[in-house]
């Protein structure tokens, strides 16, 4: 396990620097493709960063063509964050290979191993965020 979360991290990084942001702009750019438009606060807690840190972030997205800002519909005092279009396929294109591989690899397995693979990477993918928040919030117990 510990290979191939350095190896995805390294993928990441590449893929940052080709896209022209850094790696922690990268994660956020992920979360926001993953799960939807958010405002800055909510982003900021999805992926673990302050919002000071976030509104750099957000800013240097932006200057690449990355994320728009929206406002939103049912608050009009906030504003949503969302990929653009081209952020979308410019992820894609760098993550294509990489899907190429990976259907090769599931090809020859059942639908039971799929089935198997699958509850193992959600589990260990629960496993990690349980972990993530455990540890976040003993940081912030300690800095109370």
């Amino acid at each position: 396990m510990p290979d191939w979360v350095t190896a995805s991290v390294q993928l990441n990084s590449l893929i940052a620097d080709h896209m022209g942001v850094v790696p922690s702009d990268f994660a956020c750019l992920h979360a926001l493709n993953r799960g939807g438009p958010a405002t800055a606060a909510a982003l900021a807690d999805r992926v673990g960063l302050t919002p000071g840190s976030l509104s750099r972030m957000i800013d240097r997205l932006e200057s690449a063509g990355l994320v728009q800002r929206h406002p939103d519909p049912h608050d009009r005092r906030k504003t949503l964050l969302q990929p653009t279009a081209e952020g979308i396929v410019r992820i894609n294109d760098y993550y294509a290979g990489l899907n190429v591989r990976t259907r090769e690899v599931l090809a020859d397995f059942t639908d039971d191993q799929l089935d198997s693979v699958l509850r193992f990477v959600l589990a260990v993918q629960t496993g990690t965020q349980d972990e993530v928040d455990r540890l976040r919030s003993r940081t912030r117990s300690r800095a109370q």
